[in-house]
């Protein structure tokens, strides 16, 4: 297997084209524990004398499965499976592009702070074709334990009625907290590239391995979502909202937050969260890599 961090400039559109096929790969792995960690991070707080809808992983996993079935783990996957494409497309190639500022030559290798500032760019510009898909993939992901009627049947059904609901600024709520969520992506690449360093010092042909890149992808998604789970819970709580709720956006949610629930509410669904982190950011680098081999 070839190396993400090649001796080479780096090439957007190999790139482009590899980040969309390991995004594909991250959803497919990651979806029922993101799902799972929707449904933890929007549930109700419970009233007094009363259980709360969910006493934890496992007891949303068996719930989810008694009433759902297998398919309630990958309700509203076609949302971010038809946008993981631009998603992780956009993420990789902006990606490859910061990176191309910093090499003069084909054989210059990035620093650390080059490599975190490139990733950080490309974090936020993902984000921005991110949140369309995020906010329908968590209204489906939590509309059938609202307890009320069903509102959206589908991807198409939901991004309809949501641009007549509020045209694109309702399909864009979160916009904010989504950019504050994707902002650790330059740790992200940092540690993978670091790590990967590490494996290709220690390996006698200077090559990376296929163990070296699902531990590295891995452990990067550990780092990331340690970080970026406070975020990940307010955008939760605001795109799952009905409209009006929180008029000033994210801070009326971490307002709301810290007066209902306290500080330790910003970790809610931490557990399905870095459970998921591991596979599901280690099947995007593997999906990379393996792109990056056949386009080669």
């Amino acid at each position: 297997m070839t190396e993400l961090v090649t001796p080479q400039k780096a090439n957007p559109v190999k790139f482009f084209i590899a980040g969309g096929f390991g995004g594909m790969c991250n959803v497919i792995t990651g979806h029922p524990l993101d799902t799972i960690k929707v449904r933890l991070q929007t549930m109700p707080l419970a009233a007094p004398g009363q259980q709360p809808r969910y006493k934890g992983v496992i007891d949303c996993a068996v719930k989810t499965f008694r009433q759902e079935g297998f398919r309630g783990f990958y309700r509203g996957i076609s949302a971010p499976l038809l946008g993981v494409t631009p998603i992780y497309a956009v993420d990789f190639a902006v990606y490859a592009a910061g990176k191309r500022l910093f090499q003069t030559d084909d054989h210059i290798r990035l620093t650390y702070p080059q490599i975190f500032t490139a990733g950080a760019f490309a974090g936020v510009c993902s984000a921005l074709v991110t949140v369309p898909t995020d906010r329908i993939k968590v209204l489906l992901q939590t509309q059938t334990v609202s307890g009320g009627p069903q509102m959206y049947n589908g991807t198409l059904d939901t991004a309809v009625k949501l641009y007549r609901q509020g045209g694109f600024k309702s399909l864009f709520k979160g916009t904010c907290a989504c950019i504050l969520r994707d902002s650790p992506t330059g740790f992200y690449f940092v540690t993978y590239e670091f790590l990967q360093d590490l494996a290709r010092k220690k390996s006698k042909t200077g090559q990376i391995s296929t163990t070296s890149t699902i531990l590295a992808g891995g452990t990067s998604g550990i780092v990331f979502w340690t970080l970026a789970v406070p975020f990940d819970v307010l955008k939760s709580r605001l795109q799952s909202a009905p409209e009006g709720t929180y008029k000033h956006g994210i801070r009326s949610v971490f307002r709301d937050l810290m007066a209902t629930e306290g500080p330790t509410a910003l970790f809610r669904g931490v557990l399905p969260i870095l459970l998921r982190a591991f596979p599901a950011t280690a099947a995007v680098f593997f999906g990379v890599e393996l792109a990056n081999d056949f386009l080669n």
